[in-house]
């Protein structure tokens, strides 16, 4: 598609107007087709009962890259399955990047690994996940 806005600028439209990823503080880093990269620091209400990071902050975080990765080609690409797993915990302070990468896309379906990772490189969580990818352009 010709007309497709640039990644960036189309990825920073829908973090804009995404209310969780406000909500946690997630910031865009940069974003290419089928890619991107988030950041986000664990604040005290991103802790569990046990004082260290939620695992949902760590899904959410995620997630939003899956979607932010996903639709960067400029066609609206909706969520079909997930699943994280769990590596290391995390702690108030710690600075997330999530990096999304494209794996596979075809007309109507894409596949996406991202890697949630400290500042300090640690492999905290790896979130798999399938979109199904629509005719409907991203507004």
């Amino acid at each position: 598609m010709t007309d497709t806005p640039d990644p960036e600028i189309l990825v920073a439209r829908l973090l804009e107007r995404d209310a969780l990823a406000s909500l946690l503080g997630v910031e865009l880093i940069e974003a290419e087709l089928g890619r991107c990269v988030l950041r986000m620091t664990v604040r005290p209400e991103h802790l569990n009962g046990y004082g260290g990071g939620h695992g949902g902050i760590l899904f959410s975080l995620a997630d939003i890259a899956f979607a932010m990765a996903s639709n960067s080609r400029g066609h609206i690409a909706v969520g079909i399955n997930a699943s994280i797993s769990y590596f290391v915990g995390t702690k108030e302070g710690d600075v997330l990047y999530a990096r999304a990468v494209e794996l596979n896309r075809s007309r109507r379906l894409g596949s996406y690994r991202i890697d949630v990772e400290r500042a300090d490189g640690t492999l905290v969580a790896a979130f798999t996940g399938t979109v199904h990818i629509t005719e409907k352009p991203v507004a």
